[in-house]
This record gives C-alpha cells, structure tokens and sequence, in this order.
C-alpha cells in the first residue's frame, strides 16, 4: 500500500498541495489554486483585498478554506489517491492572523460535510478580515511594544527579532487599539498555519516555534510564550493564545467530513502547522548543522540552520524555530535581483552578456568597489537610496557588473557574522542562480562550495516532508531529518563550484574595506 504524505502551502496568490510517496522518493502528485482567478467572487487583487489606504494589506480568511476546499475538490477529480495519505501538514504565509470568536471550537467540531466549511465558520470569526505580511500600517505599535521590551537589542534578544510592522504582535495591538470590541470577542488567536490545520483536525490548534516566532510574542529560547512581550502588545493576551508544540506534534486525527467528503482516510493525521520560511528550510535540505541557502529574487533571502540560538545585535536578521528542533536564520536584502538588472540594463545587456563582462573583471575588481543602494535597503538599514562607487565610474562596464555581484556577496558574508558559524557549503536558489559567473562570485567570498538547487514549490515540498517526520516520530518510528530529506532536495546534478583558493585573501581583505565603506555610508545618499 502506498505511503502519501501531503503538504499544503497557503501563500499570499494561491493554495498549493504537495504529496510525497516517502517509499518511491517521489512526488505523487501536485496542484495549485489561485485565489484571485479560481475564487472570483472573494474580490482579490494578488490574494488582497483593496484598500484605500496602501499600508493597510488584509485577506479574507474564509477565502482560504473555499480554497482549500476546491483544490481537494480537484485533486479527487483528477484521480489522486487522498485515500493512500497518512498525515497532512500546512505552511503557511508567515504573520498573517485570524481572529476566532467563543464560538470557534464548537463550529469547528461540528463541521459537516454536506456544507461548505466556510458558511459554517462565517459565525466563528470575530474580525472578517486578516492582516497578512504585506501589511505596514502598525509602525507606531512596532515602536512601542520595542520601547517597552527595552530597545531592538533586547527585543531581539528575547523574541528572536526586533518589531516589524508585518509581524503579529504589532499586528494584534493595533487591532486592540482600533477595534476594542473585536479585541474583546477574540477568544482565539490564529496564525495562518494553525488556522487550516484546526480546520482539518476540527479542532483549535497550536502554533509550532517555527511561525511562533514571527510573532515578536515566544520567547525564542525557552520556545513559550514570553509573558513581557504579552503585557506589551495587547492585555489579557495569553489566554487568546493557543499553546506553542513542537513540529512535529499531531494535532489530531483529520476531521470524519473530509474522509466522507473527498475520500481520505479516516485514520489520516494533521500535523502541527509551520511558516513558509521554516517550511522552505528543510524543502531545500537544510537540514545539518552549517548548511544555508541563498535565494537570489527580486530580493535576496540568505538562511541557514543554527544548532544554537544566536539573534542579531543590529536587529537585522531573524531567527526562528526549525522544523529540526533547531533554529533557523534569515536576512534578507532588498536589492537583489533588482540591482543587478538596474547594472545590466545601463548598459545594454542581457544576462550572458552581463556574465561575460563579470568574467572579464579580476576577482577583487582591482580593489573597485560598489554599493549598490538602488531603492532603500533593509541590511542595512538604508533610508535614502543611492548607488556609491570607489575607484570606478558609472561608464566602466567591466567594473560596474563585478562590483554589483561581490557587494552583494559580501554584504551577505558580512552581515550573517552574527550567526557564529562560516557556512560548510551554500545551496542557491531563484531565478539568478541560473547564472554560473554569479555562483562563482558566490562561492569565491563565501569560501565554499556553491551547488545549485532547483525546486518549484519549496514550502509545500517541505509541509509535506514535515507530514512524514510528524508522523514516523507518532507511530513509533522516528527517523533522522537527514534520512527523510534523501531523494527529495538533492542539488541539481553536476552544479557544484568550488572556491578557487587563490581568491581567499582577496576576498578577507576586500569584505573589511566594504564593512568600512558601508558603515560610512549606510543611510546616507550618493553624491
């Protein structure tokens, strides 16, 4: 008999499903739904409902579990075999929040499978809408629930990340401020990725470390809820929080309507919901000590696993639970890809022909360096954008292509230093790790080996991997991360680039003098 394990991602456009068959080390089957071209009648632009004021960036809650509901409409359709899977985990959009009224247990319990779910859950929610990541209207609260927890440092300290406005305890004390009557008829507190698992287990569940973390509410070491952080953002906070459980915890046996209604097993478990950030981490394999990625998109995304909690002095980077029992970081930097192409496209050039002028630059640029600020930055904190060159000139095409990439490259290195640990080797992901002269600048500043790792649907891949860990760990047959990874996030084959040991001086040397040019310059604009 086959063994499925499905993995669902609830992201910000659509609902994608994952299934693994952990035998064959295969994927059984995968499909996606789209909020605003398959649920039109919900109203949303990009998975979004419009709003007059732009820094206010909410979705509708119930549109996920129409979503949820078609999509397994259609996988039965087509054939897929729902019956062969034994455990479900979800990812979920991270710091999006839904708010569940003193009715929410009991509709969830009682769901029944000749009706929509939505229909039935429309009387379980005490504030229609869900703030989600995109949102930025909380900058006031982000200031002082950070006041009160002592400043970035120390909120960082505690929470694993100082206050950011897409994060759900600013979140939840603005709706507290703006709204008090919906604040007093929350009974319960969800994030995205434990608000679908409740629906499939009928049942309230906990939020794992992983999302908790993104909340600027668990403390990050004890991996509980820091009652500081609680008293800072909203009052009587804890008892409208579910518990924090592990990863791997089994919420429950799947609800008895989804076995009737689309014919999954009726022994089925759900797993505890994680982000898509943690969900991602193992998706791509990083799943040992010293292992990060690189994902070069619009912006670049630098994450790892740390077996210690590490949190960033600057209050640049974040650290959240992994699904491993660890912690994983991540940075991320605004201009990426977009700065490349702001560089390729001043002078004409498509991408191989930005590649070959790279190469034809020496590795170090002759000591000519760049800092490539093309909007405002995030690592570091750049408010006025502007593009800074030493020794080279707009016009030098050669220079202007290799200072772009090593910048980039050594703003990483540079500012990933706070994790305590030099990578062992990097997995690099997004459009621009196609490009072979930008992984050689990759592994050249990082001093490691470089390979190239192509997975579509990363954060499902991982939910679904999560649903296999979760339930070995539950039938009495735990396995290692490494084991259930194998077969499934292996790098694209013969992609490895080496070093080349001749450039490790260069690079020590070059990557001080850009930490020198960059604190002179951060947050001032170019001449």
């Amino acid at each position: 008999m086959k063994r499925l394990f499905l993995g669902l991602d609830s992201s910000t456009q659509g609902l994608t499903a994952t299934a693994i068959d952990l035998d064959a080390r295969a994927v059984a089957f995968q499909r996606t739904v789209n909020y605003d071209a398959d649920l039109p009648a919900w109203g949303t632009r990009n998975g979004v409902r419009p709003h007059p004021d732009p820094r206010v960036v909410h979705a509708p809650p119930l549109m996920w579990v129409d979503a949820l509901e078609l999509l397994f409409d259609r996988l039965r359709e087509e054939g897929a075999d729902l019956g062969a899977v034994h455990a479900i985990a979800v990812s979920g959009q991270q710091h999006g929040s839904i708010y569940l009224n003193d009715r929410a247990a009991g509709v969830l319990a009682a769901l029944h499978p000749a009706r929509p779910a939505s229909e039935s859950l429309r009387t379980a929610l005490a504030r229609d809408t869900a703030p989600i990541w995109m949102d930025s209207s909380t900058t006031d609260e982000c200031r002082e629930i950070r006041d009160a927890l002592g400043g970035d440092r120390a909120t960082a300290e505690l929470t694993g990340s100082t206050t950011f406005e897409r994060f759900t305890g600013p979140q939840i004390r603005r709706f507290w401020k703006t709204d008090p009557d919906g604040y007093e008829r929350t009974a319960s507190i969800a994030l995205v990725s434990s608000f679908i698992p409740s629906v499939l287990a009928g049942s309230i569940a906990p939020i794992d470390p992983g999302d908790g973390a993104g909340m600027n509410l668990m403390d990050i070491s004890r991996r509980d809820w820091a009652p500081r952080a609680l008293k800072a953002t909203a009052p009587d906070l804890a008892r409208r929080l579910p518990a924090i459980a592990p990863s791997w915890h089994i919420v429950g046996p799947l609800h008895a309507r989804f076995a009737k209604r689309f014919g999954f097993a009726r022994d089925a478990m759900v797993a505890v919901g994680s982000g898509d950030n943690p969900c991602s981490l193992v998706g791509v394999g990083l799943v040992r000590p010293g292992d990060a990625a690189i994902s070069l998109g619009t912006s670049d995304t630098y994450f790892g696993l740390m077996t210690e909690c590490r949190t960033d002095p600057h209050g640049e980077g974040h650290v959240f639970g992994s699904p491993t029992g660890d912690y994983m970081s991540l940075i991320c930097f605004k201009n990426g890809s977009l700065a490349r192409e702001r560089v390729r496209d001043a002078f004409g050039l498509d991408w191989d022909g930005f590649a070959a002028a790279l190469r034809r630059a020496p590795p170090g640029n002759g000591g000519r360096l760049m800092l490539p600020w093309f909007v405002p930055e995030i690592v570091p904190r750049v408010l006025r954008p502007g593009v800074r060159r030493f020794g080279m000139d707009d016009r030098d095409v050669e220079a202007n292509c290799r200072g772009v990439v090593e910048a980039q490259m050594m703003s990483m290195r540079l500012h990933a230093r706070w994790m305590g640990v030099r990578p062992g080797r990097l997995l690099a992901t997004g459009g621009a790790s196609r490009n072979e002269a930008i992984l050689r600048v990759m592994a050249d500043v990082h001093g490691c080996p470089v390979f190239r790792f192509e997975v579509s649907n990363s954060a499902a891949l991982g939910a679904a991997l999560r649903a296999a860990h979760a339930w070995r760990r539950a039938t009495g047959a735990p396995v290692g991360w490494p084991e259930i990874v194998a077969g499934f996030t292996e790098p694209a084959a013969a992609s490895r680039i080496d070093p080349d040991p001749s450039t490790a001086a260069v690079y020590d040397r070059l990557t001080e003098d850009y930490a020198r040019r960059e604190r002179e310059a951060a947050g001032v604009s170019a001449a």
